[in-house]
């Protein structure tokens, strides 16, 4: 009987186990808040679905590039979530596979704004806009990008130093170009330069310099406006009325991968109309994809666009690819001529 009774119990342990238990998916991404949000809603949800867990990769934007290039062939993880202009770079250096939609179901979805390449799609949206504190600048309406230029804002603003796009493109918008021809907008960001206060870092030094009220008047990222918001910072978050500056987060398969199939279900993960739907309840983001059902005391929340009226009226979009090539030169002249 104890002859049968091993017999069994080694049948039994060399059975396969379910699909995907024996699994592991990792996924590289912005460390803190953002790793929670997909662990919370989308790997969440993929672990209950396919058994498989999900280990997660943290670091900067361009640090977890630089990385992925020195990995090439042989990455680090099997999905990545990045920029949607810094993933060109990820799909220009051959580092992202060319992704096939017919095994991402939810891809059908999509709002046109997060198709962005072969390689990489939208899987939550923002924007840069106006942020300021009513309390500070008393009097003072914030209704176009050109009251930025306001006397009353001199010395009191801030923007990001790490991404100028946003300025840059709102200047050349308003001397009559766009970001191809961004030169155009040169002399107008000049006489904004007595206007900067500071340049932050990140989100919890752009967070700090507003809740304190060094600098009243941010070009700001509406998921922060939002949070402050509700921890009781009286922010105002403005949509000006040519639009404001669409940022999406992407995801792309990372060459090499050797779990493609299992990468492509949790990418379909991401996009479920429920997780797109939790996503934009907890960072207060755009979904993306058409089929996402939002609270409305959420839908209303500027920057936050739940139908295609507002994301083509609302949403100022600079092409990915451009953006892209030209961050490098943008960053340049913007640390040379406006932040020096």
């Amino acid at each position: 009987k104890r002859h049968l009774l091993l017999i069994a119990l080694l049948a039994i342990a060399l059975l396969p186990l379910p699909a995907g238990a024996q699994e592991k998916l990792v996924v590289s991404i912005w460390g803190g808040s953002w790793r929670d949000l997909v662990a919370e809603t989308a790997a969440k949800k993929f672990k209950q679905q396919t058994g498989a867990d999900v280990e997660f990769i943290t670091g900067g934007t361009i640090d977890r590039l630089n990385k992925a290039k020195l990995a090439k062939g042989s990455p680090e993880s099997d999905i990545t979530f990045t920029t949607s202009h810094v993933g060109w770079l990820y799909a220009n250096d051959g580092l992202f596979e060319t992704l096939d939609l017919s095994k991402i179901p939810n891809a059908k979805s999509l709002v046109d704004q997060a198709k962005i390449s072969p390689f990489h799609i939208g899987a939550w949206a923002y924007v840069y806009t106006i942020g300021y504190r009513p309390d500070l600048m008393k009097g003072v309406k914030f209704e176009s990008w050109a009251d930025l230029w306001k006397p009353e804002v001199k010395g009191k603003l801030a923007a990001p130093d790490f991404d100028p796009s946003h300025i840059i493109a709102v200047a050349a918008m308003l001397s009559g170009g766009d970001a191809a021809s961004w030169e155009k907008g040169q002399a107008k960001l000049k006489e904004l330069k007595p206007s900067f206060k500071a340049f932050y870092t990140n989100d919890a030094n752009s967070q700090q310099l507003i809740a304190n009220g060094e600098t009243p008047v941010q070009v700001i990222l509406s998921m922060n406006a939002h949070h402050m918001k509700g921890e009781g910072v009286p922010i105002e978050l403005v949509i000006p009325k040519e639009g404001a500056i669409l940022g999406i987060d992407a995801v792309g398969i990372m060459k090499g991968s050797k779990k493609i199939e299992l990468a492509y279900k949790f990418i379909d993960t991401v996009l479920d109309p429920e997780v797109q739907a939790d996503i934009a309840k907890l960072k207060k983001g755009s979904p993306a994809v058409t089929n996402a059902k939002l609270p409305p005391d959420v839908a209303k929340m500027p920057g936050i666009f739940s139908t295609p009226e507002q994301w083509n009226k609302e949403a100022i979009v600079i092409d990915h690819k451009l953006r892209a090539e030209k961050t490098a030169e943008w960053r340049k002249w913007f640390a040379e001529n406006i932040m020096n």
